[in-house]
């Protein structure tokens, strides 16, 4: 008995859309169901986006800090930070120095927003486009911010297109559209339950599943 001696099994997106309508019972027979499948595909990873860290989604990126600029514009696609430090240097000669998060309320309060020195604290302020205000105003052009994005994941644009997700999350993913859809289409209460159901069951493993694996080591601090 021989195996196929591969591991590229994928779902495009009229593949996935066609499996979720066979999970609710139905049949994808028009245009507009496939267009009306792929907004609630849409929506449905923007959910993903709500409900925790996809660490497939971690980018690193870099902002060179100008002597007197207090503000820059991440990537419009940022949901979040994760971690983020200013570099001083470049190669063998350079530095990493943690920067810590602060609240808009902070910020707020910092008497001197325009002092200079190298930059200890940030504000990240989710708007639209998402920005950072660093503080202390940056006293040279030397330093750089270094950071750790989420990112959006990407559109369902086009039925040909694959996901950008990992394999590990193709039952969730089609677990969830059917769910979604059940909710558009003539499916009977009880089925929708039983989607929604297995939908959560689906995403709760991938989760799980989709999760730093390093050791934590907890230390205990002694107050005196």
């Amino acid at each position: 008995m021989t195996t196929s001696g591969t591991a590229v099994f994928n779902l495009d997106v009229s593949d996935l859309i066609e499996e979720s309508f066979e999970r609710c019972g139905q049949e994808l027979r028009t245009g507009y169901e496939l267009k009306t499948a792929r907004r609630s595909l849409n929506l449905l990873t923007v959910e993903w986006s709500n409900r925790g860290i996809n660490l497939w989604t971690i980018e690193q990126g870099v902002i060179s800090l100008v002597q007197g600029q207090a503000t820059y514009n991440l990537p419009t696609d940022t949901i979040d930070l994760l971690d983020m430090i200013v570099r001083n240097g470049t190669a063998q000669n350079q530095t990493d120095i943690n920067i810590n998060r602060i609240s808009v309320s902070t910020y707020a309060t910092i008497p001197n927003k325009n002092a200079t020195g190298r930059p200890i604290q940030v504000w990240i302020n989710r708007q639209i486009t998402p920005q950072i205000n660093v503080w202390p105003t940056p006293d040279g052009d030397q330093y750089s911010f270094v950071y750790w994005r989420l990112r959006r994941i990407q559109d369902a644009s086009g039925s040909t297109q694959t996901m950008d997700i990992p394999f590990r999350f193709l039952n969730c993913l089609v677990a969830g559209l059917a769910y979604y859809l059940s909710m558009k289409l003539p499916v009977d209460p009880g089925r929708r339950g039983e989607l929604k159901m297995d939908y959560e069951e689906q995403l709760q493993m991938a989760q799980d599943e989709d999760r730093e694996k390093a050791p934590i080591r907890l230390v205990p601090r002694v107050m005196r």
